[in-house]
């Protein structure tokens, strides 16, 4: 069989892979989505045999062969191809010395760890969910360990399914700068700044009129409507089945009616990146390669440099004020931009404020490697999370529910949240290129989003999937990842915003 009759029938496997997995993210989906609790725990288990069936077309020997061999020979392949090789063969590795056994009991305790995660969330008692997440981290040891090869810690392993690379190393240094600018400029802020408006923040806005404004927000963002589901979840996220099927979640609260726009737009950052990537690359199963931070960098954007801009507010004020009545009618457009932007350490991370969001990110950071590479054990980290909390934000939580628990991340995706603080340097950075290329802020204000979306199309989602974050910032920007763009935005706006001396 020659490399080009491998590939093909590499290709011909991986559709029937490829429909399992979709059919996997479906029942996810609903369960996320419109599950009743009592079926949630059913559901689990339908999707660990899913799953199991799954395996089974993964480990396949012809499949595994396929991969091995064009890895070491991939003469006459062209790029995406190659490309594509080297990500199944990378994953190949990680996974070849399960058993169908344990591929199966570890699905089934993720999938099963949702609905015990949401028990104990509402009860606000991580006594309720101390066991299961002492299973997921066992079973995640258990992973790392099966593979041939593997780094001395443990939790570089995880950081490498989400930020290929990546290190606790580099991530030290990373936040560390971060820290160091971030901390100093919050505190100068609360004990300096001047006071600003927020009480209009918490006045009742009706459900349906919110959930008008999403579907608003999402068309301006530039998101094809007949490719696009919005439902709602406790803790929103969006997935794709492909570019003509995306779904975006959110959350609403009838008394916090900025909370929806900005998870609607951040959301909708996602949904544009998996709208938009070269249609070759789903040809070839080369889509959504790139890594989470890399993805998490267009929510960002969109949510913040975007999204609590100047000028993105003077587009939607009028917007707002029409779908909203008379709530708004005495809140000026400044006052407006203002209270989105208030700066006030909180407990709770998809809630916090642009400037202090990373100082939520650290304290999950720390948390993830001490319990992953056995420094602590599952039973301090409520503890230690609360003790974090007051260290570099000030507050503590009154439950758990509003402490450890309130991410749904720790069901079995450790080493995700760097991916967040990734994204924000990655965006300020990108935006700082982009602003060479023309008025961003000026087109934002005039509601010409598609002049920003189009750059993205051209500059980002075209080759995301194909490069590591390295060679991506590089090809973008000219230079390897700066946290100076990141900080001295932040800096230069809130100095202003605070009006600090």
């Amino acid at each position: 069989m020659t490399n080009q009759e491998k590939i093909q029938r590499l290709h011909a496997l991986g559709e029937e892979i490829e429909a399992y997995g979709r059919t996997l993210g479906k029942l996810n989906f609903d369960l996320e989505c419109c599950a009743p609790e009592e079926g949630m725990e059913k559901a689990g288990e339908d999707m660990a045999i899913i799953g199991k069936q799954l395996y089974a077309l993964q480990h396949a020997p012809e499949y595994e062969q396929l991969i091995v061999e064009l890895h070491e020979d991939h003469e006459g392949l062209d790029f995406l191809d190659q490309k594509v090789v080297e990500q199944c063969y990378k994953q190949y590795c990680k996974t070849k010395n399960f058993t169908p056994e344990f591929a199966y009991q570890r699905d089934v305790a993720m999938n099963k760890a949702y609905g015990s995660w949401l028990t104990a969330k509402k009860a606000g008692d991580y006594s309720l969910y101390r066991d299961t997440m002492a299973s997921l981290i066992d079973f995640t040891r258990k992973a790392v360990e099966l593979r041939d090869e593997h780094p001395e810690k443990l939790y570089d392993a995880c950081l490498d399914d989400y930020e290929s690379c990546e290190t606790e190393e580099h991530l030290d240094r990373f936040f560390a700068e971060l820290k160091e600018r971030i901390q100093p400029l919050t505190a100068r802020i609360v004990k300096e700044g001047k006071p600003i408006r927020s009480d209009f923040l918490s006045r009742l806005c009706p459900i349906p009129q919110q959930e008008a404004f999403s579907k608003y927000l999402l068309e301006k963002e530039g998101l094809r409507k007949t490719a696009l589901v919005l439902m709602t979840t406790e803790h929103p996220f969006t997935t794709n089945f492909g570019p003509k099927d995306v779904r975006v979640t959110t959350h609403y609260s009838e008394n916090n009616f900025i909370s929806n726009i900005f998870t609607t737009m951040h959301e909708g950052g996602h949904a544009l990146f998996m709208q938009n990537e070269p249609e070759e690359f789903y040809a070839h199963h080369a889509d959504n390669m790139m890594t989470n931070g890399m993805h998490e960098c267009i929510s960002r954007f969109y949510e913040n440099l975007i999204g609590r801009s100047e000028a993105f507010v003077h587009f939607i004020y009028p917007k707002l004020l029409e779908l909203t009545g008379d709530t708004f009618k005495d809140i000026t457009e400044r006052e407006l931009y203002e209270a989105i932007n208030i700066v006030n350490p909180s407990l709770v991370r998809t809630e916090a404020d642009e400037l202090t969001y990373c100082l939520h990110i650290m304290i999950r950071y720390e948390l993830e490697k001490a319990f992953m590479d056995g420094a602590i054990t599952v039973d301090e980290i409520p503890a230690l999370w609360n003790q974090k909390y007051k260290e570099y934000l000030g507050v503590e939580p009154k439950n758990d529910g509003e402490g450890c628990l309130q991410d749904v991340h720790w069901t079995g995706m450790f080493g995700y949240f760097p991916s967040y603080a990734l994204g924000n340097a990655y965006g300020a950075q990108i935006l700082n290129r982009m602003k060479m290329d023309f008025d961003v802020y000026e087109a934002v204000a005039n509601g010409e989003l598609y002049k920003v979306t189009d750059w993205m199309k051209k500059n980002v989602f075209s080759c995301a999937s194909i490069m590591t974050p390295d060679e991506w910032i590089r090809k973008i920007t000219g230079e390897p990842l700066n946290t100076a763009y990141y900080l001295d935005y932040l800096e230069e706006k809130y100095t202003k915003l605070y009006e600090l001396k």
